[in-house]
This record gives structure tokens, C-alpha cells and sequence, in this order.
């Protein structure tokens, strides 16, 4: 099943490996056998690629196109940064704000402007995977021949290139502390402006391993700031998209119902400010995404058809709607909605054989800013009728 909390890595010979593996469907439309197949048209295969964890702005945001009479919507077009990756003159446009949110979900919460970002933090082993299921525990990168014939007896199909980026990468750091990797407009990690910023530079490699933002439902809404009576000409959609890092820090990926845990920070998520970061195509980032979309054609600022993770997106690509919880007869039903004991988010305050809370409920836990009250990916043994700790959470995901 593909992940929606994969670590990306950025590779200078083809996609990011959380693409590959995770976030792209192959269908095959000609026969296993096609060498002498007739089609109606030269079109043999579709490769449909997921965007779903990153978005537009943090792929292309320096891309300029190829033909002149082209447009694109980014933010060097806006002026917000420069073809260098520093700040434009229009750089206040994307300012991020704190919010605060004590009593009730709220889309357009009470906010202030940050001074500096969140600190941006790192993400990722600090040995490569790969290497550390070698026998490497230590260092950021383990290429060597012998290296690299053991990796493709275990993993096929890659150009001959390809499998040296399997072996680098590592943070050579703790994960979730802030990233002395990054450093932008004079500033590192802890003391970036309160924009976006490039992820890449001398200490980042783009083959280095990255930091993954949330993406969540109810957290995008947020994040998106969205007031129907904002919208103008300028802003169709009302939506200022200022509350990025903001959410990345108050709630994250959401906790399963477990409590806040104790002397909780803007560090305690890790995430920090890792929506705000972006890579530089005109630097050497993300080449074979630039390629295709030199060669052929990109969906312009599109990122996904629901707000959220992986499973509503897939549902949605392949069928053009969305899930909902149903019993035995297909027939819509209420989900469980057993409470759970934050203390310990695998066991249900009454107990019961059956699954857990299937609702998410984003409202925030009584002394909190916006720490969701049931909100998570799920976990535990996956059976529901195991014994605490082992037992299912449950999750409205």
C-alpha cells in the first residue's frame, strides 16, 4: 500500500524514490507481449505521477519556461523570489502567521505575523537506509562498487546510474532537530524570515534526504486560511495560505487521540517549517521533473484532488469520488466512535471488543493551540480485538 508518510529523497538522475514507490500507478494498456502488436494510437503505457505530498511551489518555484510566450504561476513569476532562490521584491506576499486556536476548530483563526520561521528541522536517518541494511552504521553516503553490486541484486529495474543515490544522502544529523544543513538569505535554520526558503546549497545536496510536511485534511484546511468573504478579482478563492508551519508545529500529523506530551514546543511535531521550504530547477534541482516539463507539459499549480493524504487521492483518481463508511450492504452507516483514553490511545475508555473512534475531531484538547483532540494515521496490531498496548487506535483516516 502505497505511504503518505514516506521521507522524499532528491536525485539528480530521475524521481524522487517516495514518487516512484509510493505515489505512481502504472497501467498497462498494451499486452505483456507487445512486439507486434497494432494500436490505435502510439500510446502504449500511462504512468499517472501523484503530486500529493509536495506541492507546485516546491518543485517548480524558479522555473521559468521554455517557450517565451508561455506563463506560469510561481513564485519567481510573483516576484516573491529571485531566479537565485532569495527573496524577490515581492517577498512579503508570503508572509506565515501564528494562530491561535483554544476551543473550536476554526478555518480563519486570531493571527499574528511570524518575526522568523519555525525552525526548519531535519528529516530522515542519519545513515542512509539502504546503507544501514548493508551493515553501514554510520557516515551520510556508502558508495562503493561492492556497495552498489549488492544494492542491485536487491532492487531492479533502475538505471545503471541510478543505484550510487541509494547509498548518499544521510542527514548526518538527529532527526527533528533543527537542520544546520539549511542556510538562506544570511539566516540559518532556526532564524529563517518568515517566507519561504531554498532547502538546497552548499551543505545540501539535492540527493540528500529531506523533511516531509504534513498532509492531513483537516490540517490543509488550515493551512489554506480560507474566507469566502476575502475573495476579489485578484484572490478568486479567498485563501491566503499563511498558516502553513503554524499548523506543521501546533498539531502535525495528528497524535491517534493521545494526549499533548508534556513541555510541548515548536520542535516537538518535527516538522517545524518544512512546508516552506522549496528546490531550485534553475540550480539543478529536481532535473527530470524540469526535463518533462521542458519537453512536454505540466499541470500548472494543480497538486491534488482532496484535501489531505494518500488514500482519499488515489480513491479519487481512479474513480472520481469519494469513500464513505458503509456496513455490510454497501449501505452508508455511522463509524464506531468508541473514546479513547489519551493516556494510553490503544485502549478505549469502556471497554470494547470492537474498533476504536473512526471519527477525527480537530478541535482542540482543553489547555492546547489547536492540538487536535482524535486526529492520526491509526496504528497498533491492526486486529481489534488485540490487547492494549498492542490494539488498533483507530483514526478517521
Amino acid at each position: 500500500m502505497p505511504r503518505a508518510d514516506c521521507q522524499h529523497r532528491r536525485f539528480g538522475s530521475t524521481l524522487p524514490s517516495c514518487v516512484l514507490i509510493a505515489a505512481t500507478t502504472l497501467i498497462q494498456i498494451a499486452p505483456a507481449d507487445a512486439s507486434n502488436e497494432v494500436t490505435v494510437t502510439p500510446i502504449k503505457h500511462i504512468i499517472i505521477i501523484i503530486g500529493e505530498n509536495r506541492s507546485f511551489d516546491h518543485v517548480f518555484a524558479t522555473y521559468r519556461p521554455v517557450k517565451k510566450e508561455d506563463r506560469i504561476l510561481n513564485l519567481l513569476s510573483k516576484g516573491i523570489v529571485q531566479g537565485d532562490g532569495t527573496p524577490g521584491p515581492n517577498y512579503g506576499d508570503a508572509l506565515q502567521y501564528q494562530a491561535f486556536v483554544r476551543k473550536t476548530y476554526e478555518l480563519t483563526p486570531p493571527k499574528r505575523p511570524y518575526a522568523v520561521l519555525p525552525s526548519a528541522l531535519v528529516g530522515g536517518p542519519s545513515t542512509p537506509d539502504v546503507c544501514q541494511a548493508l551493515g553501514v552504521t554510520s557516515g551520510t553516503s556508502c558508495v562503493t562498487q561492492t556497495n552498489i553490486s549488492e544494492v542491485m541484486a536487491i532492487e531492479n529495474g533502475l538505471p545503471t546510474e541510478y543505484y550510487q543515490y541509494l547509498l548518499t544522502g544521510g542527514t548526518g544529523q538527529k532527526s527533528g532537530s533543527p537542520d544546520r544543513r539549511i542556510y538562506y538569505n544570511s539566516r540559518d535554520a532556526s532564524h529563517l524570515p518568515p517566507g519561504p526558503y531554498q532547502i538546497t546549497g552548499p551543505s545540501y545536496p539535492y540527493d540528500s534526504y529531506a523533511a516531509s510536511p504534513v498532509h492531513r485534511f483537516f490540517q490543509m484546511w488550515q493551512q489554506l486560511d480560507c474566507d469566502a468573504a476575502a475573495t476579489s478579482e485578484a484572490n478568486g478563492w479567498g485563501c491566503k495560505s499563511d498558516l502553513f508551519p503554524w499548523v506543521e508545529v501546533t498539531v502535525g500529523a495528528g497524535s491517534n487521540g493521545g494526549a499533548q506530551p508534556a513541555g510541548f514546543n515548536d520542535e516537538s511535531t518535527g516538522e517545524g517549517s518544512t512546508s516552506m521550504g522549496f528546490f531550485n530547477v534553475q540550480q539543478g534541482d529536481a532535473p527530470y521533473l524540469k526535463e518533462l516539463a521542458d519537453t512536454y507539459a505540466m499541470s500548472d499549480n494543480y497538486h491534488q484532488a482532496i484535501n489531505g493524504g494518500t488514500g482519499a487521492n488515489h480513491i479519487m483518481l481512479g474513480t472520481g469520488d469519494a469513500i464513505w463508511f458503509s456496513n455490510q450492504d454497501g449501505n452508508p452507516a455511522v463509524p464506531p466512535h468508541n473514546l479513547v483514553n489519551p493516556q494510553s490511545p490503544g485502549t478505549p475508555v469502556i471497554a470494547d471488543l470492537g474498533a476504536l473512534s473512526e471519527l477525527e475531531d480537530p478541535n482542540p484538547q482543553s489547555d492546547t493551540n489547536n492540538y487536535y483532540i482524535q486526529d492520526g494515521y491509526g496504528g497498533g496490531s491492526g486486529s481489534p480485538t488485540a490487547v492494549a498496548p498492542n490494539a488498533s487506535y483507530g483514526s478517521g483516516s
